[in-house]
């Protein structure tokens, strides 16, 4: 009898164990190709996995930059697998409209006397199959198909973000950059003048004053280097952070020479007119007049109202399967078992309808539709709060990007003019024919001027992404009509 347990209880581990991983492998549902693409920056329709190639050796551009951080940043990843886990919860509520067997054994050994035992095994095989439930099913499949949807609206809703987070990035550390760049720049004119004013008081045509001046002036332009160096470097460690590396590590960044400049690139990709690009001021004035039209094209992409509205959906189809959990169901029930006892052996079948009434459950399905149906009005109160968040979002790029815009050009002629205003005082100075304040008024008001345009630089690049972003359509096509912030800055120094 032992012997026999032992030998059921092997082979029925072993056909556990077999079927387990056949359906582990299995996917008759297929709902790995309800899956969406991993996130990446996908230009052009390429096909492949972007994520598979390693990182790029040399100086990364901006789309280098943002599919690195697509690929790597653990936002980007998380919601990735969080989208394979609500496809597989569509493969579970499927599983429900199939039947399922089962396999039992049991042996026992029984004594009713000091020597008298009797043997008994039972092998059996149990079939159930849900006909009828007054739709639990179905609306718990609606459920979780409209949760997947809204997974997959979350996953573009935050790679969005990071897109946006990286194209922000970029800039910044190109800006800082150029901060630098410009401080130094500024320390080296600094240094000049002071070389100058103790050239003019050793010769005695300058006060002490002067010296003192130029040489506080210099002091001060070497603190805003030494500031600008380390702002530079926080920034690059906020970008090798973005891109999944640890911030100690060193991210060279692209300085190419043939971008567009920022005054002669169009605006934003208009949804209505796809990649096609506009005159500056074409675009501000579609924007001015169709701004309304703007917002509604805004929440027909945005993922995360998509989502919302998919949440939505599937708080719904919960209400749905909480109010058809109390009521009936119908099954089918099939069996087969043989049996042995005391050497008889014995065989048995059935088949079978069974309905399931439920009756009183201590009004817990009560509570739960009043739950359910109080999770529908809180989705609805979220998605007509996004809705008024879309258009706000829409409103306030659009308005930065035109402050940037009208910005970007007032700061072209204050750099001219801040440059050629030093140059003039400089050579009046060494010439002996002006003081030494107005070679440092003029020189301040030129770093100013350069900062102010690296500013107003980085600002319109963000500003004409994060209006893209609020569109929902910030995509590897936006790309194309961003200029370099490096680039741009050559000709500022």
């Amino acid at each position: 009898m032992r012997l026999y347990l032992t030998r059921c209880a092997i082979a029925l581990c072993c056909l556990s164990n077999s079927l387990a991983l056949a359906e582990e492998a299995a996917d008759p549902f297929g709902t790995k190709a309800m899956l969406p693409l991993r996130p990446a920056l996908r230009a052009g329709g390429a096909a492949g996995d972007p994520c598979a190639a390693t990182m790029p050796g040399g100086a990364l551009n901006l789309p280098d930059v943002v599919n690195l951080a697509l690929c790597n940043n653990p936002q980007t990843r998380e919601v990735w697998a969080s989208s394979r886990v609500q496809a597989a919860q569509v493969g579970v509520s499927k599983a429900g409209y199939l039947p399922s067997l089962s396999l039992g054994a049991s042996g026992e050994r029984n004594w009713t006397g000091a020597l008298t035992n009797v043997n008994k095994h039972n092998v059996g095989l149990n079939l159930s199959y849900l006909l009828y439930d007054f739709g639990t099913r179905a609306a718990n499949l609606e459920n979780t198909r409209q949760l997947l949807a809204a997974a997959f609206s979350t996953q573009d809703s935050t790679v969005q973000s990071v897109f946006l987070s990286a194209v922000q990035s970029f800039y910044q550390t190109g800006a800082a950059i150029a901060a630098l760049d410009a401080a130094r720049e500024s320390e080296r004119a600094a240094k000049e003048s002071f070389a100058a004013a103790q050239a003019r008081y050793q010769a005695g045509s300058a006060t002490p004053a002067d010296k003192l001046s130029a040489q506080t002036a210099y002091s001060q332009a070497t603190l805003n280097r030494i500031t600008a160096e380390g702002s530079m470097k926080n920034a690059k460690g906020s970008l090798a952070s973005l891109l999944g590396l640890d911030a100690n590590q060193n991210v060279a960044l692209a300085d190419t020479g043939s971008t567009a400049s920022p005054r002669n690139a169009s605006l934003v990709r208009s949804p209505q007119e796809g990649a096609a690009n506009s005159t500056e001021n074409e675009t501000l004035r579609t924007f001015e007049r169709d701004v309304g039209a703007l917002i509604e094209e805004a929440r027909q992409h945005r993922p995360d109202l998509q989502a919302a509205a998919a949440q939505l959906k599937a708080a719904e189809a919960g209400a749905d399967a909480a109010r058809a959990a109390s009521k009936p169901s119908v099954s089918l029930t099939a069996s087969a078992n043989q049996s042995s006892s005391a050497g008889i052996a014995s065989q048995g079948s059935s088949v079978g309808v069974s309905i399931s009434v439920p009756l009183f459950s201590g009004y817990a399905p009560t509570y739960r539709i009043h739950a359910a149906e109080a999770q529908v009005e809180t989705q609805k109160a979220r998605l007509q709060g996004l809705r008024l968040k879309v258009a706000l979002d829409v409103w306030t790029a659009y308005q930065n990007l035109i402050t940037a815009t009208q910005s970007l050009r007032t700061t072209a002629d204050l750099l001219g003019s801040a440059e050629q205003s030093e140059r003039v005082a400089l050579g009046r100075y060494k010439a002996g024919m002006g003081n030494i304040l107005d070679v440092l008024n003029a020189q301040s008001a030129l770093a100013s001027a350069r900062q102010q345009r690296i500013q107003s630089t980085f600002n319109w690049n963000v500003s004409r992404a994060t209006l893209a972003q609020a569109m929902g359509n910030l995509d590897a096509d936006v790309l194309q009509a961003l200029p370099d912030q490096k680039a741009e800055q050559k000709g500022l120094q």
